[in-house]
């Protein structure tokens, strides 16, 4: 019985031309593509006419599939002896479930091969002009995941090592992580962040402190996706890093913004 390979493949985070030269050859070949909701959507044009093109559609109150169903997915596609593309916003490995999917794999006896992405931890921040390390204001940054309120962070040395805080995906508990990070003892002057729709045309940015960060969030009506970084590397965006939302032509609207649907 011949059995399919399964490609992990991230797509970046939501510019298409983010994609790695191999992803985008990958993609061209597969013959399945299973995408997330992030994808940028001209990635799918890539495809092979004959592809089958399967939306996982992951949200985070909301799953077209849920993981189970997409592990099943794979693995069925793979065991009638089709290439499947798993492709994922930003890096598979990077809060993206990917490992899950490696593992599920790997039980059947199916062969994976993981394409790395350019992670939207880094990214995102990046299109907003913000360097999440700086010589003399940061040497090291962290990347935590928003989804998780309970006893996974340890807020207090979170607090205590300094450098640059990224949150992932973090908006309707960011009161409740900034609160987290006060109460350990980090400054509430501390400039603060918020991402929405990072390096897609409908990027917005809202910066403040971490006192403040979560109540300008809800007021300029900020929702997912959307990263916060916490960090006195904030302050460059306010000295002529922000590039990206003031480029003359707005390169950025050549492409639209992936969809909710």
């Amino acid at each position: 019985m011949t059995i399919g390979t399964v490609f992990l493949v991230g797509a970046g985070p939501g510019d298409p031309d983010l994609i790695t030269r191999k992803g985008l050859r990958l993609l061209r070949q597969a013959d399945v593509v299973i995408y997330d909701r992030l994808v940028p959507r001209q990635l799918l044009d890539e495809t092979r006419p004959a592809a089958e093109l399967i939306n996982a559609g992951k949200a985070p109150t909301r799953h077209r599939l849920s993981q189970a169903a997409i592990n099943a997915l794979i693995i069925d596609r793979a065991l009638a002896g089709l290439d499947v593309l798993r492709l994922k916003g930003g890096d598979p490995f990077v809060f993206g479930r990917g490992g899950e999917e490696a593992l599920a794999c790997q039980r059947c006896g199916i062969p994976v091969e993981v394409v790395p992405g350019v992670s939207s931890a880094f990214a995102v921040p990046a299109y907003a002009g913000i360097p999440l390390t700086q010589r003399h204001i940061s040497s090291a940054f962290t990347v935590i995941t928003g989804h998780e309120i309970g006893d996974g962070v340890n807020y207090a040395a979170l607090a205590d090592l300094g450098g640059t805080i990224v949150i992932l995906m973090g908006v309707k508990q960011l009161p409740k992580i900034t609160d987290k990070l006060l109460l350990s003892g980090l400054a509430g002057d501390t400039p603060a962040a918020v991402i929405e729709w990072g390096a897609t045309a409908r990027q917005r940015t809202v910066t403040g402190t971490l006192q403040d960060i979560a109540a300008t969030a809800h007021e300029r009506a900020i929702r997912q996706p959307a990263i916060t970084v916490v960090g006195e590397v904030v302050r460059l965006r306010d000295e002529g890093v922000a590039w990206f939302e003031s480029l003359s032509p707005p390169l950025h609207r050549l492409w639209p913004a992936p969809t909710l649907e």
